[in-house]
């Protein structure tokens, strides 16, 4: 089932004579030296957590799968969280575990980032392993509670064209701008100058109020329940709330209890301000200065059995952005000066740590990312080292391939 030029599109080297990196703390990158890797990392872990800088590009992407399918068919792991809710990978669970409709249909509700041709293809995958492997499947699970869907508001507006039409275009007018916030976020729509102007969250809070008035309201639990729901989505998102820690101990909590409830050893799929071990200060709230992380909670319970791994890029074409080269003062400047297509360090290796260690800034490429304001993206921390364990650099990214 390896199919190696999946990951790599082509563009990185075989290495066959490169130096050894079983015995050395870096090396280039190819499909012989990412088996090694996944030895040396699953070697220590209960639990991975793999990041990327961007949720956009193709071969940081790739690399994340290959990496993955190493640790299930080589070194036994079992499971699979994403950041979405649990009401989503229920639906992606039950296609890799039953074979129930595609893995393009299965995607329709996901978090926009997850609504990739790549992603479908690593569904495809877990699935054909499960096909092979019914006794000892991978399953897929939701870091994120339950949260509204968009066929919560449709509910909620049949339910008011039959029972107040004359309230329905009034409850509408609220629902109907704010669940484009299922497609493209609202604070990317503000990023974007999209957005329609009031906060969304004002809005779910006045359709709630208008759905609580109508007559017999008390009588309608499941309307009332997915009402609740929609408005619990916006006013927890990032322009409802900002930054918050408790959402960040909720996903972490989620992992690690689910860890230890089935005993499967987990690969865990995000960003780098999620996976990174240790706190981290990101551009959306810098005022509050070094953040708990969802992967600093883990490493905090599991110690070295919470495995941290990074994958940033130099630069290039994301479809939504064009990204330079960095700038001096991030890592991903340092990491570009190897002229490979692609390499490794392992920052658990004595000679890698002295060499690399201290505070660090990496580059993130989020839905706000501005390339004229380039230095902004980042996030920081005060030990690279601490943070990552091993970091994988890729010099050149394209985008994407982003399904209708």
């Amino acid at each position: 089932m390896r199919n190696d030029t999946a990951a790599f599109h082509g563009s990185f080297p075989a290495h066959a004579g490169s130096s050894g990196p079983q015995q050395a703390e870096a090396g280039p990158l190819s499909g012989a030296t990412l088996d090694e890797l996944a030895e040396k990392i699953a070697a220590a872990a209960t639990i991975v957590g793999i990041g990327e800088s961007t949720r956009s590009s193709r071969e940081t992407f790739g690399v994340r799968d290959q990496l993955f399918r190493r640790l299930v068919q080589d070194h036994g792991f079992r499971a699979l969280a994403i950041h979405d809710s649990v009401r989503i990978a229920a639906v992606l669970d039950r296609y890799v575990h039953a074979g129930e409709g595609d893995a393009t249909s299965a995607l329709a509700n996901a978090w926009r980032p997850w609504r990739t041709a790549e992603m479908a293809a690593a569904l495809e995958w877990i699935r054909a392993f499960n096909r092979d492997h019914p006794d000892d499947p991978v399953r897929i699970f939701g870091v994120k509670p339950v949260q509204a869907q968009p066929e919560d508001y449709d509910a909620v507006l049949d339910h008011v064209r039959g029972s107040a039409p004359e309230r329905l275009a009034e409850v509408a007018s609220h629902l109907e701008p704010i669940r484009t916030a299922h497609r493209i976020d609202e604070h990317v729509q503000r990023a974007r100058k999209i957005h329609p102007g009031r906060p969304f969250a004002d809005h779910a809070r006045d359709a709630l109020a208008l759905i609580r008035s109508l007559p017999h309201a008390d009588h309608d639990d499941d309307v009332l329940a997915r009402m609740r729901l929609i408005a619990d989505f916006h006013e927890r998102s990032v322009a409802g709330q900002g930054f918050s820690a408790d959402d960040v101990a909720v996903r972490a909590g989620a992992i690690g209890d689910y860890q230890q409830r089935t005993g499967l050893r987990v690969v865990y799929w995000d960003g780098i301000a999620h996976t990174s071990a240790a706190a981290v200060t990101s551009p959306p709230a810098p005022e509050h200065g070094p953040q708990p992380s969802e992967g600093s909670l883990l490493r905090q319970r599991y110690g070295a059995q919470y495995v941290s791994v990074a994958i940033g890029f130099h630069h290039g074409d994301l479809g939504v952005a064009t990204v330079p080269e960095p700038t001096g003062d991030l890592i991903d400047a340092k990491l570009g000066e190897v002229d490979l297509p692609a390499h490794w360090l392992d920052l658990r290796h004595d000679t890698a740590r002295r060499r690399w260690d201290g505070p660090a800034k990496a580059r993130v490429i989020s839905g706000v990312y501005d390339p004229s304001r380039d230095a902004a993206g980042h996030i920081a921390v005060a030990s690279l080292a601490d943070a990552f364990d091993v970091l994988i650099h890729i010099r050149r990214v394209t985008p994407v391939r982003w399904l209708p």
